[in-house]
């Protein structure tokens, strides 16, 4: 597997690239299929980014839920048409969709006002597996455009099993110490990921770096699970 992301760059320059979600011939992501993409507009929670009819300080998603993080927000809504963007980014080493997911945050998303852009981790073996991670790619080009910088801090401790279909009890469990942050992080932290399907995975990762220094983190991803 070791030779697994060499290949699929190859691949890439040998065949026609095609829409990461209609197949169809051209572009990484083609207009229609990034106009089609649902936008996460407000009025969402103001703590977690959850989508509702009126703005609220907590939602039923995150009331009583002690998170590492102030606040989470995201550029659209991780449905169908997301879920296959997300797909061949991650798991078909389709890089070049990092600037497609840039600009969709860009888009929809206030910029942070953080002093600097950390990514969520990749697991070690699947890192290996797909030869890049995909919130790190995403954290360089929002801080090209940003104009932040960027920083590799976090490092998992452990893999564990992939949290699709587990419930949030377990989710929460499966991470729970998971990831650790080198010293003298910065006050103020924002975090980018893929996608935010619980803040399990957000919080873990928060909470590492507030032992680390920080006081404030920010949670920015492409994507959102919306319940």
């Amino acid at each position: 597997m070791r030779g697994y992301g060499r290949g699929v760059r190859l691949l890439e320059v040998l065949l026609p690239g095609r829409c990461a979600i209609c197949l169809l011939p051209g572009r990484e992501l083609c207009e229609s299929c990034f106009a089609a993409l649902t936008r996460l507009r407000p009025p969402v929670c103001e703590r977690c980014g959850s989508p509702g009819p009126w703005p609220v300080r907590r939602c039923p998603e995150c009331v009583g839920r002690r998170l590492g993080f102030v606040q989470a927000r995201a550029a659209i809504v991780y449905d169908e048409r997301a879920r296959a963007l997300v797909r061949a980014w991650k798991e078909r080493g389709r890089r070049g969709l990092a600037h497609s997911a840039a600009e969709l945050v860009l888009e929809v998303v206030p910029r942070p006002g953080s002093e600097v852009l950390v990514h969520v981790p990749g697991d070690p073996e699947r890192a290996r597996e797909r030869g890049a991670v995909p919130p790190r790619a995403l954290a360089v080009s929002l801080g090209d455009r940003w104009g932040i910088a960027t920083a590799d801090v976090l490092r998992r401790t452990r893999s564990f099993e992939r949290q699709r279909g587990l419930d949030l009890a377990t989710r929460r469990r499966n991470v729970q110490g998971s990831v650790v942050a080198k010293r003298g992080v910065p006050s103020t932290v924002c975090l980018v990921d893929d996608v935010y399907t619980s803040g399990a995975t957000a919080d873990a990762c928060a909470r590492a770096l507030r032992g680390a220094g920080a006081t404030h983190v920010e949670v920015v991803t492409l994507a959102r699970a919306v319940r």
